[in-house]
């Protein structure tokens, strides 16, 4: 997914732009609504808001943070990928053509602007793509329109979609039978050691599948779907025993090194678990202002606008000094 997504985005900055600043305002921004739940369904509780040393973006954001050239240019990314879209729903070409991951988060880029199904200038594409997803939802919950390159990764996107989808709708039956079953799948396809990775089997475990799972878990947390909290404390232990002692995250738990894109991923991880306040959350950002400030270095290295999408997300969720830097420099 990692290369997929690289692939697609770099045929079109403004592609781009829809992908990182779309799609993270949009769930970004509900990150913290599902946290007053009864026990049974609680992920963590986090610290009371006004206890905070810093807050998020959404109720802190950078100085003229949306401006007419940005609105220009995701207006220009929602023409784009309306013509990208398949006659089928789905998006993507060639080798990852009508692929449910590439789908859910083109759809979640044009719900990010207000569109959902019957509402909004991009309702039909949101629709549509609604449509493909839930067509290819198996009996075991997984979705997946072609399994062969590590379905969970887009498991885990389709997930999130139809969280969202029913956050906003929730008479809809198809969606939330769709939407449990596939949740079901991730919380029993958890390893011994708290992650997932390509396949629907408690072997292994990454954490870049991990993320794109805690992601559809917290999205239909929000919603109401029920969410185990033990499924949400093994998940938090595995990706904090990701970290270094330099605060950047390893891709498995045997040793390796780090690497700023999975640094983001892991750090946005935690903060989409209902951690707030942590030591790991704040070496981590420091570990990406030190290694992955846009404009840097790291423009040339391995999987950019991966690293990029989830490490505004993480800024965003921090903010304060962190998205006071990081949104401008993105």
């Amino acid at each position: 997914m990692v290369n997929c997504c690289t692939t697609l985005l770099r045929k079109n900055w403004f592609l781009l732009i829809a992908f990182m600043i779309a799609i993270s305002f949009a769930i970004a921004a509900n990150a913290q609504e599902g946290d007053q739940q009864d026990s049974e369904t609680k992920v963590v509780k986090p610290p009371a808001k006004e206890e905070s040393s810093e807050q998020g973006a959404e109720n802190s954001p950078a100085a003229n943070e949306i401006n007419d050239e940005l609105n220009e240019a995701i207006s220009n990314a929602f023409i784009y990928l309306k013509s990208h879209q398949n006659s089928d729903g789905s998006f993507g070409r060639g080798r990852y053509g009508r692929h449910v991951g590439i789908t859910s988060l083109c759809a979640l880029a044009f719900m990010s602007d207000g569109n959902l199904p019957g509402r909004g200038e991009y309702s039909e594409q949101v629709s549509k793509a609604l449509d493909f997803v839930l067509e290819h939802t198996s009996e075991t919950g997984l979705l997946a329109a072609d399994t062969s390159h590590g379905p969970m990764y887009g498991h885990g996107f389709a997930a999130l979609f139809l969280g969202e989808v029913y956050g906003m709708n929730p008479d809809d039956k198809r969606v939330r039978d769709a939407l449990v079953k596939a949740i079901d799948l991730i919380v029993g396809t958890q390893n011994d050691e708290g992650g997932w990775r390509y396949n629907p089997i408690p072997y292994d475990a990454d954490i870049s599948v991990t993320i794109c799972q805690i992601m559809a878990l917290r999205s239909a947390r929000n919603a109401g779907i029920k969410v185990p909290k033990k499924t949400i404390d093994r998940a938090v232990e595995y990706v904090r025993q990701c970290q270094n002692p330099d605060g950047g995250f390893k891709y498995m738990l045997q040793a390796g090194g780090s690497a700023w894109p999975r640094t983001a991923a892991g750090v946005a991880s935690l903060y989409y678990a209902g951690i707030y306040e942590d030591d790991s959350i704040e070496r981590g950002l420091q570990y990406l202002r030190r290694t992955a400030m846009p404009g840097g270095r790291t423009s040339s290295q391995a999987h950019y606008f991966y690293g990029h999408y989830y490490a505004v997300q993480a800024m965003y969720l921090a903010g304060g000094e962190n998205w006071d830097a990081w949104w401008p420099a993105i």
